[in-house]
């Protein structure tokens, strides 16, 4: 019967699998070098597999989509130290299937109350490693106050439940594999100058732990214990919180108790547009994500972009030109919403975009100098961590969180066992001045106390007829925004697997500095003709962003985990056989 069961499986799979997202079903052709993991239960999709099993188990016992997204968030604090976090903060789409709505949840860091606008200005230049990699960098945190939220208000299993797993891998430690090892490389350096940081990231001798080494932390566990047991004010009040604003004190930081039991998580309307029949549906201010993701599409829409052919010179360079002018507008109009008025409708006006359209030259690349934030209105953040959740009920979770910096600030709170983020560097430290990234900023996106800090996060979810398509999003610093665009054209314009999708050659253009960024396998002549036509290329490629997605033809999932660094995984919810009176499966 057990046989007989897994044939009739494979007959529907067959049947039900999609190319991309068409309305017609289709066969996925596995001799593809790309194809996505399937299942017609729930999936997890995340930059490292132990934490995708770990939100899959939370799935397989009945938690819902939200219970597994917060499960996997505490996990990937424990798997993934460079980006995974309970010291930073981020952004969470979550679709209901039930009540067939889509929440917005805001859990960004907040600057301490005692920022202002010139706090890492000095004489009138920029101290960026103030801004960078001291205690002055660090935002009150907002990961836990932001999944506690979300697990309270739309989970289904207990806090201990869900957290339990994460506390598990702190305590008992998990074996280092070569990503984490790498990723300890890179940042040894930085990491070593911090005593704290440098006893719980390295060994000893002041190298990264071997791979196969099992590596535990149990300070973290311990403050995910008190997480566990007391909530919110396990970490925001009491031990914890005791122990974060002593480091504060010590290197002269901002963050006080006040500014930790002030944190509040915001629900936000979603930005929402449409592209070619789909419904897109993305993180509004203080992310500039949804807003910008939107505003390209709605440029790239007026053009038939399949017929050009996929990475040709042609479709580039309108790609690169509607990048350029909706990066322009990003350095002017983008900031927090609670603090600068944010023009979002006219932003995303399809006669907007049509008026932008309108001014590229189809033969020649605009100069940015000559490219100005364009929108008419009256007066008035590279390291982070993608994961997204599918559960098969059909509720979704698309969940972007950082501590800006790989390692954040690179600065530990002792006893505490976790990272300080530095994302205060996300703030326009001066007007026209870039940040990190390279993203100028103005007067919205100035430092102010309370304030959150604009960001380029970008968790997305699409719709086709009402229902889920696709869940999606990225790390990647500046390069988010336009990652996740390419994405949802990749699979919209020109009928990829999400597979596919995600494994296609990028490029990125942000407005300034005025250069294409791109990557290994757009050709040659490809870039020789972008040059003739005025564009400024990187002389070598790069490696842009690492998307995590699931797509969905309403009976099967399909995820990806981005090819481009290893360690990520898509993990699916087991298929439980009942029993029945007579013994058959």
């Amino acid at each position: 019967m057990r046989g007989a069961r897994r044939l009739c499986w494979f007959v529907l799979f067959l049947s039900w699998c999609g190319n991309g997202l068409a309305s017609e079903p289709a066969i996925i052709d596995f001799r593809a070098p790309f194809h996505p993991e399937y299942s017609a239960q729930g999936m997890v999709v995340s930059q490292e597999m132990v934490a995708s099993q770990t939100g899959a188990k939370i799935l397989a016992q009945g938690g819902n989509a939200v219970d597994a997204a917060v499960a996997t968030g505490f996990a990937l604090a424990v798997t993934l130290p460079q980006a995974g976090n309970i010291g930073g903060g981020g952004f969470m789409m979550i679709y209901l299937a039930h009540e067939k709505r889509t929440v917005a949840v805001d859990y960004r860091e907040m600057a301490p109350a005692a920022a202002h606008a010139r706090l890492f200005v000095e004489d009138d230049v920029v101290n960026t490693d103030k801004a960078r990699f001291s205690h002055l960098s660090a935002g009150v945190p907002g990961t836990v106050a932001g999944l506690l939220h979300v697990l309270d208000k739309y989970g289904t299993l207990p806090l201990a439940d869900v957290m339990q797993p994460a506390i598990d891998l702190a305590e008992k430690g998990i074996e280092v594999n070569y990503p984490l090892v790498f990723s300890l490389q890179q940042a040894q350096g930085r990491l070593a100058r911090n005593p704290a940081s440098a006893k719980y990231f390295l060994a000893p001798d002041g190298n990264p732990p071997a791979v196969g080494t099992r590596w535990r932390q149990r300070d973290l566990a311990h403050t995910l214990r008190l997480i566990a047991a007391r909530g919110v004010d396990g970490f925001y009040r009491g031990e914890t919180a005791d122990k974060l604003v002593a480091e504060m004190d010590k290197g002269r930081g901002l963050i006080t108790h006040q500014d930790l039991a002030n944190y509040r998580v915001v629900e936000r309307t979603p930005v929402s547009g449409t592209y070619r029949g789909y419904d897109i549906v993305s993180m509004p201010p203080p992310s500039s994500g949804g807003v910008h993701l939107v505003q390209m599409l709605n440029i790239l829409e007026g053009w038939d972009l399949s017929a050009l052919g996929h990475n040709s010179a042609s479709y580039l360079h309108r790609l690169i030109e509607a990048m350029r002018r909706a990066y322009a507008d990003r350095s002017k109009y983008l900031g927090d919403p609670d603090f600068h008025p944010v023009p979002v409708t006219a932003l995303i006006d399809k006669k907007y975009a049509a008026q932008l359209r309108a001014g590229i030259n189809l033969q020649q690349a605009s100069a940015s100098v000559d490219i100005a934030p364009a929108l008419q209105v009256m007066p008035e953040s590279p390291q982070t961590t993608h994961y997204s959740v599918w559960d098969k009920k059909g509720n979704v979770v698309s969940n972007t969180y950082t501590l800006n910096f790989s390692y954040g600030s690179g600065i530990s709170v002792p006893g505490a066992g976790f990272l300080l983020n530095n994302e205060m560097d996300d703030f326009s430290a001066l007007a026209g001045v870039p940040n990190a990234y390279g993203l100028v900023g103005d007067e919205a996106n100035a430092i102010a106390g309370g304030k959150r800090p604009l960001s380029s996060m970008t968790p997305t979810l699409v719709f086709k007829n009402g229902k889920p398509v696709l869940a999606t999003g990225s790390p990647g610093g500046s390069t988010i925004i336009t990652i996740v665009l390419q994405v949802l054209l990749n699979t919209l314009d020109f009928d990829m697997n999400i597979a596919q999708a995600t494994a296609a050659p990028r490029i990125h253009h942000q407005w300034l500095p005025d250069t294409i960024f791109w990557e290994t396998g757009i050709s040659p002549d490809t870039i020789t003709a972008l040059r003739a036509m005025g564009h400024q290329v990187e002389a070598t490629p790069r490696v842009i962003g690492r998307s995590q997605s699931i797509a969905s033809d309403g009976a099967i999932r399909f995820g990806a985990t981005d090819s481009r660094w290893p360690g990520g995984g898509a993990a699916v919810e087991p298929v439980v056989f009942t029993v029945s009176p007579g013994g058959e499966q």
